[in-house]
């Protein structure tokens, strides 16, 4: 007898451990999800880098591998995007089962169903260049600052997201301009 999601209840926070993982470069880490961002297929590379076995993720909310490092902004940026019908690209730290963490550069995509309506998201996750983890880490840590001086979630997601705007606008630049331009050519999918 399988044991469904609901029946195992609540998953155990994981703490992050400091230790990094990795992958090769001619691997993607591939999920899809369904609207509301639960997951419903994870590729072996997933759940090998996760450190997670298949019936601990399907079924389950998408963020479970959410880096408590990773600034709410970008999460927002993310499903505003991709909620809206278009395509991002991102650089995500995540967290695996085991509490090690792994960089990625995500391209996340909605799917559409045959009359043009949301079904669902899909992403794949490539290796990232180490010059572009440094540059959005250093971003990332000044949104992370900015939400930590709010005591509420929301509070503490706009501020950051409204941040991240001006910082963006003073550099004359989007989110996916910036992703862009650090990310090396040799890795450009």
């Amino acid at each position: 007898m399988t044991t469904t999601t609901a029946e195992r209840g609540p998953r155990v926070p994981v703490r992050p451990t400091g230790q990094e993982r990795t992958f090769s470069p001619d691997e993607l880490i591939v999920s899809k999800t369904d609207p509301r961002g639960i997951i419903t297929y994870a590729n072996d590379v997933f759940l090998r880098v996760g450190a997670f076995e298949r019936d601990e993720v399907i079924g389950r909310p998408h963020n479970v591998i959410r880096h408590p490092d990773m600034p709410r902004a970008v999460f927002k940026l993310l499903w505003d995007s991709v909620s809206s019908g278009r395509e991002l690209f991102a650089y995500v730290n995540n967290l695996a089962a085991d509490g090690a963490n792994y960089w990625v550069l995500a391209h996340i995509t909605p799917t559409k169903d045959p009359a043009g309506r949301i079904s669902g998201y899909h992403s794949n996750r490539r290796k990232p260049a180490q010059e572009g983890v440094r540059a959005a880490s250093a971003l990332y840590d000044v949104l992370l600052a900015e939400e930590r001086r709010h005591s509420g979630g929301r509070a503490a997601v706009e501020a950051s997201s409204a941040l991240l705007e001006r910082l963006l606008a003073e550099r004359g630049t989007s989110y996916e301009e910036f992703i862009w331009s650090i990310v090396p050519e040799e890795v450009r999918p």
